[in-house]
């Protein structure tokens, strides 16, 4: 008498452990990239900054957000009336936000509220046209600035402290400009504070 054969029970593979290392390996590959590329952006292109303090009010508020443009750093040099963001030259590792108001090589004097800058291509000098102030205080200074040296300011300038008391910021310690301005929403903003060269 023929048996029909027996039927084999179909074998039953869990592909739960299979499918969770391919997820695993696909959140590290993602990981590793978004490393790759936000890193270097974060380090040598752009990082945030948080405005602590009063000293560039109006233009800037403490606790504004702003993003650092240090990408243009590196091709150029700042220039004057760039609001930028550099290391504090007594204690690099404190950031400050100040404008640019002397280049290199300039001579700066403050008399009254009156700046005046002498340089080779106005060795008589000028005066600075400064209508970003609205906080404006008194001040007499001469300072003559070396190769790579820059005179930074507040916009609140009674309350700022910057080159006219503790010096010329060189140019290593540049990090960046201010590039946007993110926080207050209602101020958002491309190249806050900037303004064109002013003309003697």
């Amino acid at each position: 008498m023929d048996t029909a054969p027996a039927q084999e029970t179909p074998e039953i593979v869990s592909t739960t452990a299979l499918e969770r290392s391919e997820s695993k390996r696909d959140f590290l590959r993602f990981a590793l990239i978004a490393v790759l590329i936000v890193l270097p952006i974060r380090l040598f292109i752009a990082q945030p900054f948080i405005v602590d303090g009063a000293s560039m009010d109006p233009t800037f508020f403490s606790g504004q957000y702003l993003i650092v443009d240090e990408l243009s750093f590196y091709t150029r040099d700042p220039e004057r009336g760039e609001v930028v963001i550099f290391k504090y030259p007594e204690k690099p590792s404190k950031y400050y936000i100040k404008r640019v108001i002397g280049l290199p090589g300039e001579t700066i004097s403050g008399q009254g509220a009156m700046i005046t800058i002498t340089n080779p291509a106005h060795p008589q000098g000028f005066v600075l046209e400064e209508s970003y102030l609205t906080h404006n205080a008194p001040s007499n200074f001469t300072r003559t600035l070396g190769t790579g040296e820059y005179f930074v300011m507040g916009d609140n300038r009674p309350a700022s402290s910057d080159s006219r008391s503790w010096g010329a910021v060189p140019r290593a310690n540049m990090v960046g400009r201010a590039f946007l301005r993110l926080f207050p929403f209602n101020r958002m903003s491309y190249l806050p504070g900037t303004i064109a060269e002013p003309a003697p």
